[in-house]
């Protein structure tokens, strides 16, 4: 069986899994504070390239 990773922090994901969509695809985090994180580092990028 293949094991899966968070996407924010490479730890396994277990049945508890939460999936986040990032960027038009969806991606699975392990809790909450690491889909917090990918949503945050989402807006920040997008700002970032609005400016540009």
């Amino acid at each position: 069986m293949k094991k899966t990773t968070c996407a924010a922090c490479d730890c396994e994901l277990g049945p508890d899994a939460i999936s986040v969509k990032l960027g038009g695809k969806t991606v699975e985090v392990c809790c909450e504070e690491c889909a917090q994180a990918l949503g945050e580092a989402e807006a920040a990028a997008a700002s970032a390239a609005s400016k540009d």
